[in-house]
């Protein structure tokens, strides 16, 4: 490779390497460790944090949580998305605005939609307390997001209203590639709308679906951000999922070897989980050559 081509390759080389390779390895190799923030030697203790941690009942407790978050998050956002693009893909008029105003919580960070949402439904000052309160729904303002029995649904609802705009958009542009002749002749033969979906809809668009899926699913058991922005993992530990775990391990008591045995462990647990999805999706492939 001349000097021209190594130039212009480098900067993904670096990239990549700084990005993706080195923070792997690193976490790799303090998982084994006894690593402290506090202090400024370590020894190698191999498997010890793993099997402490799979002892653990709060790295258990965050896993379940991370399960319900993930499942319930990619469910919601999958039927909501999937409904909103079947609307749309019957709309003729004002479809494009339609698509935009609908795209809008995709668009903004998600440190706006988690403050915005702590807004809302603060029980002081929130708009949707003082509502219920105005309207007679609730004698008093509700604290949402620091009732156990009611921060599960909120924080769900905010995350599925947050992604279910990027499935739209995907299965509606999967919906457009549907040629309409195959629809027509259903028809002549007596197809039921069911039949119709189930055998033409959902066949040709089940590839796409499934791809989102995966990709989502990979995103929101990682994710991080929104969640500890709205509840900070609380109330309690109910909504600590694996990702705010590890931050409160390593930032929180120090402890950087167990937090990247964590992260470590998540990690394994997510390729398999995509390995199983991958094959599923490779068979329908095959199903559809």
């Amino acid at each position: 490779m001349d000097a021209v081509g190594l130039a212009f390759v480098l900067p993904g080389v670096v990239a990549v390497v700084g990005l993706l390779i080195y923070p792997l390895l690193s976490s790799a190799y303090f998982a084994v460790t006894n690593k402290n923030l506090l202090r400024p030697s370590h020894e190698i203790v191999w498997m010890e944090n793993f099997r402490d941690l799979l002892t653990s009942e709060a790295f258990w407790s965050a896993f379940r949580t991370s399960i319900w978050w993930t499942a319930g998050s990619i469910v919601g956002q999958l039927v909501l998305g999937f409904l909103l693009a079947l609307a749309l893909d019957r709309v003729r008029r004002f479809s494009g605005l339609y698509r935009v105003l609908l795209i809008i919580p995709w668009a903004f960070p998600a440190i706006i939609i988690a403050f915005s949402w702590k807004w809302i439904l603060n029980d002081v000052y929130g708009f949707l307390p003082n509502l219920l309160t105005a309207v007679g729904l609730t004698e008093s303002n509700v604290s949402v997001l620091a009732n156990p029995s009611t921060v599960v649904w909120a924080v769900l609802g905010i995350n599925i209203w947050f992604g279910a705009p990027l499935f739209m958009v995907n299965i509606l542009s999967a919906l457009k590639t549907i040629p309409r002749e195959q629809y027509e002749a259903a028809t002549m033969d007596g197809a039921s709308e069911l039949q119709k979906f189930r055998f033409i809809t959902f066949r040709n668009i089940r590839n796409v679906i499934g791809l989102l899926v995966i990709l989502r699913t990979i995103w929101v058991f990682n994710n991080f951000d929104l969640l500890f922005l709205i509840t900070g993992g609380g109330p309690g530990d109910m909504t600590t999922t694996l990702p705010i775990f590890a931050y409160r391990t390593g930032w929180g008591l120090h402890q950087l070897g167990m937090a990247s045995a964590v992260t470590i462990l998540l990690l394994v647990f997510l390729l398999l989980l995509a390995r199983v999805a991958f094959t599923v999706l490779n068979r329908w492939e095959r199903e559809d050559d």
